[in-house]
């Protein structure tokens, strides 16, 4: 895809008049009723977007592109290693299948404004599940399949559903884990309890069904067909779960009208993707990722998009990713850094890459956590192409930060950046007084109020907490992250800001001392604590995983890294320790758990957080803190979190 226009006057253009320029942008869909205006504030001066406005998201990513004459061309494509399953759906099959769920969602009771859970893993049927629920103008709430009882009861009761979708089970590399014992302790904990549950049968492993509730997936798909519901562009399209301080999730909210207008425009500008090009994005529908760069915004673009249902190694290999690539001739490639890294550990060289054909593919995006410029260089060397790192949360729902392709006169990416504001969002970096600081000044990231279409108009049932976004410094969004702009425009992203530490006054970011660390050609990837000291207030400490077949020993390895961050950082930083893991604690999504690694090392009770992939390791890394003295862990022993 060609840009059109320059990246420059658009960012101005979008801030100068918001409203008209999203006005504008709205005009590329098609909408039942027009809206009256494109921005307003209601009586408590929360903004809007295209109230008035009637459409609907399902019709936009199905029935508008059959009706434009596409209904032949590639909508999904189900690649699935784990259970030996390719499959491409066109833009006709999936609507038929959505249409015909969406009557059978109708049949079992399900309208405008309900509420409705999916438990499943990365299989078409979800994908279909999603669009139909949109379709009726029900509400969608994806809760990563296998998560905890515990905490699908907790959503259980947050959204109400009136029907829950879950699939009889997943795979984990060569593990098979039921999902309908996880829902049935989680209705049992549940004070809420829906009117029924949907399962869709796999073939390894069967759930058993309770008579008068549970309906067969696969006999809903005999239903028939359901048109779309037109509804307000400010009507819920999804509610998607996130971490919130308190242990308690908040439910991020996702209107219809905005979220199709924001998620169009990315496709063209950032990712520059025209109709009938194919994304490939590994990520979970669980995820905000998933959502919006495996299902809506592809669709909604008329691209191709790749739903992949296994891991970036061992499913079977290291190289998957790159055979996705290849044999779907995906054009963009989306994922998170903590992908490639695990695939640079198992495949350091490379070679894996060299099977296929990679000519095709024009950019390799990554987001979910900040990139090392040690994987960022190694992935553009591997690959060949650029590789665009960029910023966006779960809050947001699409990039705030990037180096947008589809647009002329964009500055080139450059590691270690998550590149310039996307057009709609006036991205500061401020001091704690909330005035902006200086250029190469670390701060706290806010983004100006109005928030461009897209981002979360509140918090399912939860405005207090919503409001906590936006009162620290009023006229702005708090994004929690802390930053800094070169004097070139280039925005930094360094972390959550408890990443910042303070050493002895000296405000130091944990991302930059893991730059360092990440370099070192036997580290696969790292982790930077602050430790609470009673002299200096904090202490940077690191925890490294090493590259398969590294055979460095601790000492001398601490010892190089160590010499590193003094040459680099000075001895201000004071890194004086070093502990080798095994591997890293981290969400289902890839975030290393940085709070909860400081917060096991200064012996401060803690939740375990919902979303740990494997909360043993903890207790290995309290284990390996005790044997080198580190932080408060081998003085005190918390007891140990609970198990999910």
């Amino acid at each position: 895809m060609k840009p059109a226009c320059s990246y420059a006057a658009t960012h101005a253009a979008s801030l100068a008049n918001p409203a008209g320029f999203w006005a504008a942008q709205a005009q590329h869909l098609a909408w039942d009723r027009p809206f009256a205006e494109a921005l307003s504030q209601d009586e408590n001066g929360t903004y809007h977007w295209f109230r008035g406005g009637q459409l609907n998201t399902s019709f936009l990513c199905l029935d508008a592109h059959v009706q434009q004459g596409r209904g032949n061309q590639s909508a999904l494509i189900y690649d699935s290693p784990v259970t030996s399953t390719l499959r491409t759906y066109t833009y006709a099959e999936l609507l038929d299948l959505t249409a015909r769920f969406a009557g059978g969602l109708r049949n079992l009771g399900v309208a405008f404004g309900d509420r409705v859970i999916i438990y499943m893993p990365n299989m078409p049927e979800a994908v279909v599940a999603m669009l139909a629920c949109a379709r009726l103008g029900a509400i969608h709430s994806v809760v990563f399949g296998g998560f905890a009882p515990h905490e699908l009861a907790v959503r259980i009761d947050d959204a109400q559903p009136r029907v829950i979708i879950c699939a009889s089970g997943g795979i984990e590399f060569d593990r098979v884990i039921p999902y309908k014992p996880l829902v049935e302790e989680a209705l049992a904990k549940a004070t809420h309890q829906p009117a029924h549950v949907v399962v869709c049968q796999r073939g390894f492993v069967t759930a058993a069904m309770q008579l008068g509730r549970d309906v067969d997936f696969a006999t809903l798909l005999q239903s028939e067909p359901v048109p779309a519901v037109p509804v307000p562009a400010t009507h819920p399209l999804y509610i998607l779960y996130t971490s919130g301080t308190t242990g308690r999730p908040k439910g991020v909210v996702r209107d219809h009208g905005g979220h199709a207008v924001a998620l169009h425009f990315s496709m063209r500008t950032i990712y520059g993707l025209a109709p009938g090009e194919t994304i490939f994005t590994g990520s979970d529908i669980g995820w905000a990722v998933g959502h919006s760069y495996i299902v809506y915004g592809p669709l909604l673009r008329g691209c191709t998009t790749v739903l992949f249902e296994g891991k970036p190694v061992r499913t079977p290999d290291a190289g998957t990713f790159w055979r996705l690539a290849a044999q779907h001739h995906a054009k963009v490639m989306f994922t998170a850094p903590t992908a490639i890294r695990a695939i640079k550990k198992e495949d350091p060289e490379g070679l894996l890459a060299q099977q296929y054909d990679l000519s095709g593919l024009r950019h390799l995006f990554l987001a979910g956590e900040r990139c090392d410029p040690a994987t960022y260089a190694w992935a553009g060397q591997l690959l060949g192409v650029s590789v665009v790192d960029h910023w966006w949360q779960t809050e947001s729902g699409w990039p705030m930060l990037a180096t947008l392709v589809g647009l002329e006169g964009m500055p080139a990416p450059r590691a270690g950046s998550a590149g310039h504001p996307v057009p709609g969002y006036d991205v500061q970096v401020l001091d704690e007084a909330g005035h902006p600081v200086p250029a190469g000044t670390t701060g706290l990231v806010a983004v100006k109020l109005p928030l461009p279409p897209g981002c979360f108009p509140t918090l399912w049932h939860d405005d207090v907490r919503y409001q906590d976004y936006l009162k620290t410094f009023p006229g702005y969004y708090l994004s929690g992250d802390g930053g800094y702009r070169d004097s070139e425009g280039y925005c930094y992203i360094m972390g959550r800001v408890d990443d910042v530490i303070n050493v002895a006054g000296h405000r130091l970011s944990t991302g930059e001392i893991e730059e360092i660390l990440a370099a070192h050609p036997a580290v696969a990837e790292c982790a930077v604590l602050g430790l609470a000291d009673s002299l200096k207030g904090q202490v940077p400490a690191g925890l490294v995983v090493l590259k398969d077949g590294q055979a460095m020993g601790e000492e001398q390895l601490e010892k190089e890294l160590v010499a590193a961050v003094r040459a680099r950082i000075g001895a201000l930083a004071c890194f004086r320790q070093v502990l080798v893991v095994a591997r890293l604690p981290k969400t289902r999504s890839g975030k290393i758990l940085r709070k909860t690694l400081r917060q096991l090392a200064d012996g401060e009770n803690f939740a375990l957080p919902a979303t740990i992939d494997d909360p043993l390791i903890l207790d290995e890394i309290r284990a390996g803190l005790q044997r080198r003295s580190l932080g408060a862990a081998f003085e005190t022993s918390p007891p140990t979190p609970p198990m999910l």
